[in-house]
């Protein structure tokens, strides 16, 4: 009666598994390791470019800012600052899900991941957890850098939050996708100095598309990060080169999209199981 009972006990608990119950310890477990993960080195993680984003400003400064004109009706170091804060976001993000899945793969411990009762929708968003939590705090602290040296204070801050979190989510699935296909840190180097890279230079950081020849003006007009980068323009100082609720449609649809296929993989274990 007892084997019965047992039997019966485990048949429920794979049923409720198998219709979607949710494992949240597992995957606030998970979300706690990739944040403990970048936090316990912050001064890599989060300082680092928070300085880095600092002397972009002051090299432009320096280099351009006195000579610049205005740009779409504000002064130069007020349009590309809130670019640099989101490109900053986007290539931590990025960083973050990608590094962590290619460290585990290199090492072996990828199984640790694996073998728990994870569905691969908690692995995803265990690691997107990671990866929007370090975007929004270097947002933070790139925000009130520019409130104290520039004056800055965000038009819609609401509007720039969304878009630096919708920004993360992008990324961290892109790092995802990444991770999961690299073997090696070269490969992954790859993906960052060829995809990663450009997308975040050549989307309006530290220029307005409408300068663009018209294909150069067509082809930013289907990068993700050119709404990212704009959204939060408009959130930062309220102007743009784009209507910020389209950009945030398209930006939704290609977030989803990516987050679609990192699911999958995650899910069949693709390039993660031998």
């Amino acid at each position: 009666m007892s084997d019965n009972n047992t039997e019966m006990s485990f048949r429920i608990k794979v049923g409720e598994r198998r219709f979607g119950r949710v494992n949240w310890l597992g995957l606030k477990t998970l979300a706690v390791r990739e944040i403990t993960r970048f936090w316990v080195v912050h001064t890599q993680t989060l300082l680092a470019p928070m300085v880095t984003a600092a002397l972009f400003l002051l090299i432009f400064n320096i280099a351009i800012g006195p000579r610049r004109g205005d740009v779409m009706g504000v002064d130069f170091m007020s349009f590309i600052a809130p670019g640099i804060m989101m490109m900053t976001v986007i290539q931590n993000a990025f960083a973050n899900t990608s590094s962590s899945l290619v460290i585990s793969k290199v090492q072996g411990n990828i199984v640790d991941t694996l073998m728990p009762p994870l569905s691969g929708l908690e692995i995803l968003l265990g690691y997107l957890a990671g990866a929007i939590a370090r975007g929004v705090l270097v947002a933070t602290g790139i925000g009130l850098g520019l409130m104290l040296l520039l004056g800055m204070v965000p038009a819609h801050p609401l509007v720039a939050l969304g878009f630096v979190v919708l920004g993360a989510a992008f990324l961290g699935g892109v790092g995802i996708v990444a991770g999961v296909f690299a073997d090696k840190f070269d490969q992954m180097a790859a993906i960052t100095n060829f995809i990663v890279t450009p997308l975040a230079f050549l989307s309006g950081t530290f220029y307005s598309v409408e300068a663009l020849p018209p294909v150069l003006y067509a082809i930013s007009h289907v990068n993700p990060v050119f709404y990212l980068i704009d959204g939060v323009r408009y959130g930062m100082i309220g102007v743009s080169d784009s209507n910020p609720a389209l950009g945030a449609l398209f930006c939704l649809g290609a977030t989803a999209a990516v987050l679609t296929l990192a699911w999958q993989m995650l899910r069949t274990g693709y390039r993660l199981k031998a």
